[in-house]
């Protein structure tokens, strides 16, 4: 029986490509750079920022160019009204329904707590995230297993108990690195072969799979 349900958040819970994309977009510009297309941007995302950045530079990519980039998106990003993050249709119905029926929720993400948060307070204020483990300094990002393993730990239950639920390769291999089931969304950000990965538990269409799912195992 699943007790503990850990969320990937952008493309799992939020939909922040939009956003995302415009702000990097902006600072690319600003900095005489070329801009990637929404596909390439896809394929860059699942890591920590500098992670993500470093894939998007390519051959320009070096400590002080991923520096600079780094500095002005995350201004430029904070001070854009972020008005086309939003979350998937029915992931705010399902959150409430497994909190409603007793099961524990967390996040692990890539993203910093603090934007996290901010987006959590807007949105989903009525849920309560028993943990949320994002991007900080002093511990390593996904695909390392330690935020689930934080979270587990927190959560006082086993790695039997846990389901991890995302939408990339990074997801895939955050759940497998930490031994606990994976539930693979299709409406993230999810490329290229990503859902034959045999350690997928189940691929989902839409929010209400993943009810039925945690519920007959």
């Amino acid at each position: 029986m699943k007790k503990l349900c850990i969320f990937d958040f952008d493309g799992t819970i939020f939909d922040s490509i939009t956003d995302v994309t415009k702000c990097f977009n902006m600072t690319f510009e600003g900095l005489d750079l070329p801009t990637p297309t929404l596909e390439e941007y896809k394929k860059s995302l699942g890591g920590n920022v500098d992670e993500i950045i470093e894939l998007i530079l390519g051959e320009r990519n070096s400590p002080e160019n991923i520096k600079l980039v780094k500095s002005i998106y995350n201004r430029t990003y904070n001070e854009d009204k972020k008005e086309n993050t939003k979350t998937y249709e029915g992931v705010p119905e399902l959150l409430r329904k497994l909190q409603s029926e007793g099961y524990i929720l967390a996040i692990n993400s890539n993203r910093t707590p603090e934007s996290i948060k901010y987006y959590i307070i807007r949105f989903l204020s009525d849920i309560n995230f028993i943990d949320i483990q994002g991007d900080v300094p002093a511990s390593p990002s996904k695909p390392d297993p330690y935020g689930v393993n934080t979270i587990i730990d927190k959560a006082k239950v086993s790695k039997n108990e846990t389901i991890y639920i995302g939408d990339s390769k990074t997801d895939v291999e955050t759940a497998k690195n930490a031994g606990v089931d994976c539930i693979l969304v299709r409406w993230g950000y999810g490329v290229g072969d990503v859902y034959d990965n045999e350690y997928i538990l189940k691929t989902v269409d839409n929010a209400e799979e993943i009810e039925k799912i945690i519920k007959e195992m």
